[in-house]
């Protein structure tokens, strides 16, 4: 804001009381985590206004300079707009942790430079560490700035696959939460359309509908039942036989299924069915009251069972969040779910006969 005034007029000014009345509320509509709300008579940006004044009043005013030195090239005057930027720069420099900095104040399009995405991600951290759980929307702006740099780092080779999951947790334990992994999710897929995973939910609806026509069809499932959650356990089981690839599944795990879901008996511990089990991919197991989802040995988070029917979206985002690769058991189904529900296409020369065959069946069902 000073450099904005200086560079306008010629003598030295500074910004008055109106000025950074206007800048704190701005400030406070664009990171909502300044804002004060204990703060009296609903002055929110008045914190704000004090860090800002108290800064101006620590500007030394620098005294002018009587002549050009000839052995000196004389500065170029900053243009208005650089002097904004500048002043921009300052400003978030001045408010410390308290805010993430983006590059421009102004919406105006920017990259972030990795200084300030490294910058983002420690801010995150912080708030982790005050809070158990932030404020989502204040965790969902810090992600949108760290995008770049998180996947940069997920999606490269110096995490082993079967180690990554718990790397990630670590770095980032908002994905622990089911809004930030499918956040992620639309991050990675359409990262513009804000109405992605409700048109998402949509179209897996859709499908989840006419795969139980389809498993009647086949013969590899009953009629739809009343009960919602054996309903979802029974689609959800016949999904890798209405969808099958070519690689059997382990002896030990038994049905392809059971690389998603599994149901845990009354005297079953979870951790020592995750210990015992023989893959590492995500996994929906089903408690008594409520659902689990794992990944490997670790638990991630639960849901309740009234959600079951949309799980599979739940483990498809899993993959995409954590960068892991299908298990062939069920390649060929994730394949499928990846083109007809996520709208992800799949590049010609990895289509595989078993996926082409599935999908010439599927399209023919539906046409019919």
């Amino acid at each position: 804001m000073i450099a904005i005034k200086r560079a306008a007029r010629d003598e030295f000014q500074y910004p008055c009381s109106r000025e950074l009345t206007v800048m704190a509320k701005r400030l406070i509509e664009y990171y909502p985590m300044l804002r004060d709300k204990s703060a009296a008579g609903g002055a929110e940006w008045e914190s704000v206004k004090k860090q800002l004044l108290k800064r101006v009043q620590n500007v030394t005013t620098p005294k002018k300079k009587q002549g050009a030195t000839p052995s000196r090239k004389r500065r170029r005057a900053l243009s208005f707009e650089r002097a904004a930027a500048a002043a921009r720069r300052h400003l978030l420099m001045t408010l410390g942790p308290l805010s993430p900095e983006a590059e421009q104040v102004d919406g105006s399009e920017t990259t972030d430079s990795p200084q300030n995405q490294a910058r983002h991600y420690k801010i995150l951290q912080e708030l982790y560490k005050s809070k158990p759980r932030p404020n989502k929307k204040d965790v969902a702006q810090l992600l949108d700035l760290e995008y770049q740099a998180r996947r940069a780092y997920i999606d490269s080779d110096v995490l082993k696959e079967q180690d990554r999951p718990a790397k990630i947790l670590q770095a980032y334990p908002c994905f622990r939460e089911l809004d930030h992994i499918m956040d992620e999710l639309r991050r990675i897929l359409d990262q513009e359309n804000s109405h992605y995973i409700p048109e998402l939910k949509n179209r897996w609806e859709t499908f989840y509908e006419k795969a139980q026509f389809y498993g009647v069809f086949k013969k590899v499932m009953r009629p739809p039942l009343s009960d919602k959650v054996k309903q979802s356990v029974a689609v959800i089981k016949a999904l890798p036989d209405l969808f099958p690839s070519p690689v059997a599944p382990q002896k030990k795990l038994g049905h392809a299924s059971a690389a998603m879901l599994h149901i845990l008996k009354s005297a079953e511990d979870p951790n020592t069915f995750l210990q015992a089990r023989p893959l590492s991919s995500p996994v929906v197991i089903v408690c008594e009251t409520n659902c689990i989802l794992a990944i490997g040995t670790m638990p991630v988070l639960i849901f309740p069972k009234e959600d079951l029917s949309v799980s599979v979206m739940y483990i498809l985002a899993c993959y995409y969040t954590f960068h892991l690769t299908y298990p062939k058991c069920i390649a060929t189904l994730l394949s499928v779910l990846q083109t007809e529900v996520l709208m992800d296409s799949i590049h010609d020369q990895d289509m595989t006969s078993s996926y082409k065959k599935a999908m010439a069946e599927w399209k023919k069902f539906i046409t019919e």
